[in-house]
């Protein structure tokens, strides 16, 4: 139950309340639909996210921008700032990606990255993204993938073109 309700309180961060209808909560991951912009996404939080330190709070998702012609593009916010040199390292299964990243925010180097990452996220239990932080300290945000699927599905399904 804590789980949902910080997966609404995610949901609701960056628009206004009637602007964003939830499509579904699946074990941890939930599906949300923003008019807006016109956008559909698949968003969990770590499993270990300490949200008494953090200065945002940090998240996996995979989304649609229609109207931009984005399809199930992966994004994460870090928990903590990367270091500028330090790269984030995606690991889900046996296959690790390099992502391209700003100093909180990665994503997956090309669309055909996204369609492997994806594909792997569909199969894996888990997922994690690793690097250094500003400060030196080595970090890793863990995800659990039970739920992505039918999550990453009905965000897809959510969002056809207008």
């Amino acid at each position: 139950m804590r789980r949902l309700a910080a997966l609404a309180f995610l949901a609701l961060l960056a628009t206004p309340v009637a602007a964003r209808e939830a499509l579904g909560i699946f074990n941890g991951w939930g599906a949300f639909r923003d008019d807006n912009p016109y956008r559909c996404f698949a968003i969990a939080e770590p499993v270990d996210a300490d949200q008494a330190k953090a200065k945002w709070r940090p998240f996996a998702s995979v989304g649609h921008w229609p109207q931009r012609g984005v399809r199930s593009q992966l994004h994460i916010r870090l928990s903590k700032e990367r270091r500028a040199d330090a790269d984030v390292m995606l690991t889900v299964g046996d296959r690790r990606w390099r992502l391209v990243a700003g100093s909180y925010d990665a994503w997956a180097p090309s669309p055909r990255h996204d369609a492997f990452i994806i594909a792997k996220m569909r199969a894996a239990r888990s997922m994690s993204v690793s690097s250094i932080s500003r400060d030196g300290d080595a970090f890793a945000d863990t995800y659990r993938l039970k739920g992505a699927a039918t999550a990453i599905d009905a965000a897809a399904l959510g969002c056809p073109r207008r």
